[in-house]
C-alpha cells in the first residue's frame, strides 16, 4: 500500500474508527487515511473499539469481520440497536451471502480484501456525504441549573455527582447542544434511526426527564413544546 505525503488532517477533519486484529493493516490504513485529511484512532478488537467510543465521538467506522472474541459482525448488530453511526466492513471474504449479512447487520457498505486504498477512500467520501454536510463548530456544553453536560464526553454531572446515561440519552442531549436554546422537532431526535418513532422519543425523552427534573410531570428543563418537540432551557 503505497502512502503519498500530503498535509496532517486539520483537527474538524472527519474522525474514523479502524477496528481490525491485522497490527500491519490497522498501521498502513491509518497512516494512508492521516495523510489523506482523515483523524484516525485504531482498535485491535470490539472491545477496544466500545472503550474508544465512550471517551470519543465519530464519523465513521471501519470494522473487520473477522476478529478474535466478538466478530465484527456481532458488533455491528449491536450498534446498530443503538446509534446511526455509518459502519464500512472490511474483510476477506467476498462471497455474497457473507456480504449479505454485512448489509442485514446494518452496515452501509462492504469492502473485500485485499483492496485499492483509493477505493477504499472513495467509498469512505461517498458514506460520509450521505450522512449530510458537517457541523465543523463543537457544541458547547450545556448549563442549566445543577447540571453541566460535556457533549464531546457524553459527560453529565449534577453539580459534582456523575449522572449514568444511556447512549440514546447522550444522542437526544447532543442535539439539544448542537440547537442551544432552539426547539428540537420530534422527527430530529428520531434521525436516522427509522426503526423508532415519535412516541418513542416521547418515551425516551421522559426517562432523561426523571434525571433531570425535580418534578418530571412539571418539568423546568426539558420542556415540551406542543405540537412541535422539545426545548432544553440553558443558562448559556
Amino acid at each position: 500500500m503505497k502512502v503519498n505525503a500530503a498535509t496532517p488532517p486539520e483537527d474538524n477533519a472527519p474522525h474514523l474508527l479502524l477496528i481490525d486484529d491485522d497490527s500491519r493493516i490497522r498501521d498502513l490504513l491509518k497512516r494512508f487515511l492521516g495523510e489523506n485529511g482523515f483523524r484516525v484512532t485504531a482498535a485491535a478488537d470490539a472491545a477496544e473499539a466500545r472503550r474508544r467510543m465512550k471517551g470519543l465521538e465519530f464519523d465513521l467506522l471501519i470494522l473487520d469481520v473477522m476478529m478474535p472474541g466478538e466478530s465484527g459482525l456481532e458488533l455491528a448488530k449491536d450498534l446498530r440497536q443503538k446509534s446511526a453511526i455509518p459502519i464500512l466492513m472490511l474483510t476477506a471474504r467476498s462471497e455474497t451471502e457473507d456480504r449479505i449479512s454485512g448489509l442485514e447487520a446494518g452496515v452501509d457498505d462492504y469492502v473485500a480484501k485485499p483492496f485499492e486504498p483509493r477505493e477504499l477512500l472513495l467509498r469512505i467520501s461517498a458514506i460520509l456525504r450521505r450522512g449530510g454536510p458537517r457541523s465543523t463548530a463543537k457544541p458547547q456544553a450545556m448549563n442549566f441549573g445543577p447540571f453541566r453536560y460535556n457533549p464531546e464526553r457524553g459527560e453529565l454531572k449534577k453539580d459534582e455527582e456523575h449522572i449514568r446515561l444511556t447512549d440514546r440519552e447522550k444522542q437526544i442531549l447532543n442535539l439539544f447542544a448542537q440547537n442551544m436554546g432552539q426547539t428540537v422537532a420530534r422527527e430530529d431526535l428520531v434521525g436516522a434511526d427509522n426503526t423508532q418513532g415519535e412516541r418513542t422519543v416521547d418515551v425516551q425523552v421522559n426517562r432523561l426527564r426523571r434525571k433531570l427534573e425535580d418534578d418530571p410531570s412539571n418539568p423546568l428543563y426539558l420542556q415540551t413544546v406542543r405540537g412541535i418537540g422539545y426545548r432544553l432551557i440553558t443558562d448559556n
